[in-house]
């Protein structure tokens, strides 16, 4: 085709300058949906899953690391994932376990709560490596299900309540109860222990009142001793074994009287519970100064009484083996509990 001649009607064409190609609107970006996967492998997360279970129970392994996505841990199952975690927790390598279960992503995917714990204090804090001192406490537990749980989340509840006083001083007020709180939610999301309700609540309940055997000094009465052993109930064996794991100074003495400590509580807990089970929690005579104090006559009530303060000791609401004026005073400020009114 002939080119028509350059003319003011037709001026031949010119580049643009830099100037016109900066002012040139933009093309909008074409982007495409991003496609969700499809390729959750339950036996990725098994095998991963596996090789942890070999370095706790061997401590050490042959297999190759397999890393392993939450598609992929979702795909195996509640059920077939506790029983895989319960073989890491109870061996007797289990921090090796727990180390694996790190390197795996089994972590990241399955318990963040404890992920975030891995190089928290590691030498930026003046406190010790929470994660590193999860594991000691896990490996030096008693091998029980229920202490190596409670040891792994013991301190979960530090990352979030972590905080630093003007003097450089590092606190964890109320770490405790929002490490059961956490512990709470962890289970909600995972349903890890869905299957074994008395299993869930004794690990938040260690998880929750894992301090209180540590603050033991030999200097509370026989009462509060009581009033302890009463509270922590049927926990009290595992807790007393959780609070002598998470001793975990690497100075010996320091240790050692930790762990007399709570040896010595235990002691006192079983003493006093054998003479309990002996001598009976009210005095003689209780029975003859209420009549006395009340001028009552010898009757049932008097018995009704003494099974009521009886109950009170139990609950813990007063103290007992003390003298009769103390339960006699007791009853007068409380006459219309006890029919005096």
């Amino acid at each position: 085709m002939a080119r028509e001649p350059i003319s003011s009607k037709n001026p031949e064409p010119t580049l643009p300058g830099a100037d016109q190609v900066r002012r040139r609107p933009a093309r909008p970006a074409v982007t495409r949906p991003i496609e969700a996967r499809t390729n959750a492998d339950p036996t990725r997360a098994e095998a991963a899953f596996e090789r942890a279970v070999t370095f706790a129970e061997a401590g050490v392994s042959g297999e190759p690391v397999m890393l392993a996505t939450p598609d992929d841990v979702r795909a195996l199952g509640a059920p077939k994932t506790r029983a895989l975690l319960d073989r890491v927790m109870m061996g007797d390598h289990a921090d090796l376990g727990l180390d694996a279960l790190l390197v795996a992503g089994l972590l990241d995917a399955l318990l963040p709560e404890v992920k975030a714990m891995v190089g928290f204090g590691d030498g930026e804090w003046r406190h010790k490596d929470v994660w590193k001192h999860t594991k000691q406490v896990v490996a030096q537990s008693t091998h029980r299900l229920e202490v190596r749980w409670a040891a792994l989340f013991h301190d979960i509840g530090k990352v979030r309540t972590r905080s630093i006083s003007p003097s450089g001083e590092v606190h964890f007020f109320g770490h405790a109860e929002v490490g059961a709180r956490m512990f709470d939610k962890l289970e909600r999301r995972e349903h890890l222990f869905r299957a074994d309700d008395t299993l869930r609540e004794e690990i938040r309940f260690l998880v929750l009142h894992h301090l209180r055997a540590s603050q033991y000094d030999g200097s509370w009465t026989d009462s509060a001793v009581r009033r302890f052993a009463r509270e922590i109930g049927p926990y009290l064996e595992d807790l007393l074994c959780l609070s002598r794991a998470d001793i975990t100074t690497k100075r010996p003495e320091k240790k050692r009287r930790g762990i007399a400590m709570i040896d010595e509580l235990s002691e006192r807990i079983t003493t006093l519970a054998e003479e309990d089970a002996i001598v009976p929690p009210l005095p003689k005579g209780v029975g003859n100064l209420l009549m006395q104090t009340f001028a009552l006559p010898p009757s049932r009530l008097i018995g009704d009484i003494k099974r009521a303060l009886e109950a009170a000791i139990e609950q813990g609401e007063i103290e007992g083996h003390r003298e009769s004026e103390y339960y006699v005073t007791f009853v007068g400020e409380n006459k219309g509990r006890f029919g005096l009114s």
